[in-house]
């Protein structure tokens, strides 16, 4: 199993970027994409997470309306449009593949390499 992250970088708030998670190794039908973010000196949080079996979505109240999660079949990618970045949302960004069901993402054991994101004021 692996998932690569990309699309990390430097922007001013205001700005966007779309982090990519390009899965591998598995079979993405069975599974949920989770995408977390840790600040400095902060614990990880979940930010957003969809559901490939039935293209379910939750975002965090902290991003919800400024982030949006989708993803591409057939290239087993999950992608994160984050639109108006705030410097709070500055963090390593992973994705994590797991399961989503009971209305809940549920965190498996593969994570991604992670991504830079940082957002000046």
């Amino acid at each position: 199993v692996q998932l690569v992250e990309s699309g990390g970088g430097l922007v001013q708030a205001g700005g966007s970027l779309r982090l990519s998670c390009a899965g591998s190794g598995f079979t993405f039908d069975d599974y949920a994409i989770g995408w977390f973010r840790q600040a400095p000196g902060k614990e990880r949080e979940g930010v957003s997470c969809i559901s490939r079996r039935d293209s379910t979505t939750w975002v965090a109240a902290s991003v919800k309306g400024r982030f949006t999660i989708s993803m591409d079949n057939t290239k087993n990618t999950v992608y994160l449009q984050m639109n108006s970045l705030k410097p709070e949302d500055t963090a390593v960004y992973y994705c994590n593949l797991g399961t989503y069901y009971r209305g809940r993402y549920h965190s498996g054991g593969a994570w991604g390499q992670g991504t830079q994101v940082t957002v000046s004021s």
